[in-house]
């Protein structure tokens, strides 16, 4: 296969070696099993027997690229081939020649190379300097051989009687246990005189090792029984590691004892330590024994034993840094100082379990820090988002392989500090798996009575937990374990009005992004416009999260424009966000144009607040079919069901066709039918559209309502009272009913929406009809009911009964 283009240019099959080179006039003996170095000795066996060695750079590589592979290597001729077992082979090859990779031509089935033969360098130096360096290199390697006591005669002699620089250096380096690197070093340096002078270096070196070895070796002998061998071999790992480490295993006891007698820890924690210590000295220093008990002793000894930070709180400079960095939140700003206030009086906050609930991008997580910052306490946070082995709160036991402290434990450490604030973010969302449940083990953490002498499973000596202040943040209370939650103490933080969503932005958001984009005030501005289209077009949200994403968008906009010379002043506003950001994302959540039968607005609560929730209600010619579409829940069905079995037994007062289960199908259907739906807040929505549809009487347009209903038409309390007022007014809703059992929770609601909406709490659905309903004005009344005729009327002869 050999194809000579020129004279120095050959096209040869080339083979990978591991961790060996071949040099020109030398031989060498290896095994090859890999496929594509077998059928590369075949192909050149097929030919004049001449392949090509190249060394890969990394012996780790099972099948080497080309780029794996160095470009230096040498052309050798196979003198005999043996054939193993299976498929390997042993060969036994002599170098011819140095040779360059000038291309590697294929890959597969083998490597086929196109290779530049490399001719020596002729010398330029005196013939004495060249004689003075070989009698220099053939002195160390005497001195080598003297140390080494494993080189043959026979190399002795060929190395006495070479005279060729070039020829002496190869066989040198081919006789050396040498790194790869360095052989590699050897191969490509085409200098006679400078390859003589580089094994010459690697010599030096040589002699060197075997010089500390003796040493290494004699200061053992001179400790050490000779019969006492398992003595000797660790007394000789003591002097390595004193050698490289100019440190001697007492200096190192001593060390750690003199660092345990200065803790401030409970004297139970210093003996265990102690004990440790003694262990370390008896273990080899380089047992993997010993690495586990070393850093089990840094371990403990960088926790902040006893190290307290002082308490600096001032309840007006509170208000103030709460003020600073929170818009709103009154109540929740009100409890905060509360808690201080009693720590200021009783001197600790032990059993106070704090638990954020909220929404996400209300600001739970700043909250926690600003506390730490009132108190002038350390604080450290710890994510429990999807965190499902128990080990991860206390810690895995030593004994096992990468044992590391639980995430309690850690961040005691990360604060430096036995009394930091630490905040336990997500605690709703911890999950559970073979490997234990993470809630429960958060049982002791949190429990005052308890925690006192937390236990993590990698220190195995209690630390107390007593002092620390720790703050929860959840998005929904239903999934956190009931002894978990009757830890803690919580704190509701509902989502943001579109005026504090409007004053946040304004005040704190659109400020801190500038900062954050190399901008200022005087180059950017975005109007109130803008930050109300914001607010209603491109976000929805209970927080302000997604808000300040789209004002870094803007900024990042109007950098751009800065940066680019097309203007120095960037004002941004409303009608400019379709052409920065895009279409709108969002329509604003509107009432009917018009009162419509069988249409009723209902309110529903999401994790990101309320929504504005049409339930519609179609009556058809049938047999007594009821639909249900929009992706009801379980709960929700059965609302539906009980809201036709009300009607059915009060169809006569209402005017209905005791019959109509019979003749008529009922479709009942929730808009946003894609979103999953479910509770039991919809009853009074279903039964009032049901009305509606079967009456044919419209529903007021600018009316809603929530609250779950019995078969006796009963209006019972529903949760989520203020984020659903809070979408009725966005939606421009003018009356909302509400179960008479919620009153109590209308002094929670913002007071932009009770001044803007109009209340009304019910206990019976019948009074809800009074309101909402439109009805002709030939009406009848009967016992304050209203029975609506059958008939059709015309929708302008209406008149509104209100309550």
């Amino acid at each position: 296969m050999s194809i000579d283009k020129n004279q120095n240019t050959t096209i040869l099959p080339a083979l990978a070696l591991r961790g060996l080179v071949l040099f020109p006039g030398m031989m060498l003996h290896f095994d090859a099993g890999r496929k594509k170095s077998v059928a590369a000795l075949n192909s050149a066996m097929e030919t004049d027997q001449k392949i090509y060695l190249i060394s890969q750079k990394d012996v780790r590589i099972d099948e080497p690229k080309a780029e794996d592979l160095y470009t230096f290597g040498c052309i050798a001729k196979i003198r005999q081939i043996l054939r193993l077992p299976g498929d390997a082979v042993r060969v036994l090859v002599e170098g011819i020649c140095r040779a360059s990779t000038i291309s590697m031509l294929e890959e597969e089935p083998y490597f086929v190379a196109e290779v530049a033969k490399c001719a020596e360098k002729k010398p330029r130096q005196k013939e004495v300097f060249i004689q003075a360096l070989i009698r220099h290199v053939r002195q160390l390697f005497e001195e080598y051989s003297a140390l080494s006591a494993k080189i043959p005669p026979d190399i002795v002699m060929t190395i006495n009687s070479a005279e060729n620089p070039g020829y002496l250096a190869d066989f040198i380096a081919s006789n050396l246990p040498l790194p790869l690197e360095d052989r590699q070093n050897i191969i490509e340096e085409l200098n006679p005189i400078k390859r003589l002078e580089y094994v010459a270096t690697l010599l030096e070196r040589e002699c060197e090792i075997l010089n500390l070895d003796a040493e290494i070796s004699e200061k053992v002998r001179k400790r050490i029984d000779e019969n006492q061998r398992e003595y000797y071999l660790r007394e000789q790992m003591k002097v390595i590691s004193s050698e490289l480490n100019n440190e001697s295993p007492e200096d190192e006891e001593e060390e750690y004892n003199q660092k345990i007698r200065t803790l401030k820890a409970p004297e139970d924690v210093k003996n265990k330590l102690f004990k440790e210590v003694e262990k370390l000295y008896r273990m080899p220093s380089g047992s993997h024994e010993a690495t586990v008990t070393r850093n089990y002793l840094d371990t403990c000894l960088e926790l902040p034993w006893g190290k307290y930070t002082k308490d600096k709180i001032n309840i007006d400079a509170a208000q103030k840094i709460l003020d600073k960095d929170h818009y709103g939140l009154t109540k929740v700003k009100q409890r905060i100082l509360e808690l201080l206030a009693v720590h200021s009086l009783a001197g600790n906050v032990s059993g106070q379990i704090v638990c954020l609930l909220g929404p996400p991008g209300v600001g739970k997580t700043s909250i926690a820090r600003s506390i730490a910052k009132c108190m002038g306490r350390k604080f450290a946070r710890i994510s429990l988002g999807g965190l499902h082995d128990e080990a991860e709160i206390r810690g895995h036991r030593k004994t096992y392989i990468g044992a590391m402290p639980g995430r309690i434990i850690t961040a005691i450490k990360q604060a430096g500090s036995s009394n930091p604030v630490i905040l336990l973010d997500e605690i709703d969302k911890l999950g559970s798996d073979y490997k234990g449940d993470p809630s429960y083990a958060l049982l002791e953490v949190l429990d005052s009575e308890q925690n006192s002498t937390f236990r993590d499973n990698y220190l195995e000596v209690p630390f107390d937990l007593s002092k620390v202040l720790f703050i929860t943040t959840a998005n929904t209370i239903e999934t956190i374990p009931a002894p978990l939650r009757d830890r803690m103490e919580i704190i509701t933080l509902s989502s943001y009005t579109r005026e504090d969503k409007f004053n946040i932005a304004k005040n704190h958001l659109i400020s801190k992004q500038l900062k954050k984009h190399g901008l200022k005030a005087s180059n950017c501005k975005i109007t109130d416009d803008a930050i109300y289209s914001l607010i209603d077009y491109y976000t929805r949200e209970a927080g302000v999260r997604k808000l300040e994403h789209e004002i870094a968008s803007l900024c990042r906009k109007a950098a751009k424009q800065i940066i680019a010379g097309e203007k120095k002043k960037v004002v941004i506003e409303g009608k400019d966000l379709q052409e920065l950001l895009g279409p709108r994302r969002y329509k604003p959540e509107q009432i009917l144009v018009r009162d419509e039968v069988g249409v009723v607005n209902g309110l529903a609560w999401t994790s990101v607040g309320g929504e504005l929730m049409q339930l519609e209600v179609a009556v058809l010619e049938g047999t007594g079919k009821i639909e249900i579409t929009g992706s009801f829940g379980d709960v929700m069905k059965e609302s539906a069901r009980t809201a036709v079995s009300y009607v059915r037994s009060r169809a006569r007062e209402f005017g209905i066709d005791p019959n109509f289960y019979k003749t008529k199908d009922i479709h009942i259907h929730a808009t946003e039918a894609a979103i999953p739906k479910d509770g039991p807040s919809a009853g009074v929505t279903i039964t009032t559209a049901l009305i509606s549809a079967l009456t044919q009487n419209p529903v007021l347009r600018d009316v809603a309502m929530t609250g779950e209903i019995t078969l006796l038409g009963r209006v019972l309390p529903i949760g989520g009272l203020k984020e659903k007022t809070m979408a009725a007014y966005r939606a421009g809703i003018k009356t909302v009913f509400i179960p008479k059992d919620n009153e109590p929770d209308l002094s929670e609601i913002d007071p932009l929406v009770k001044q803007k909406v109009n209340f009304i709490a019910v206990d019976n659905v019948s009074q809800i009809l009074k309101t909402a309903l439109v009805y002709p004005v030939n009406s009848k009344k009967i016992q304050g009911e209203i029975i609506p005729p059958m008939q059709n009327v015309n929708n302008n002869e209406v008149k509104v009964i209100s309550q």
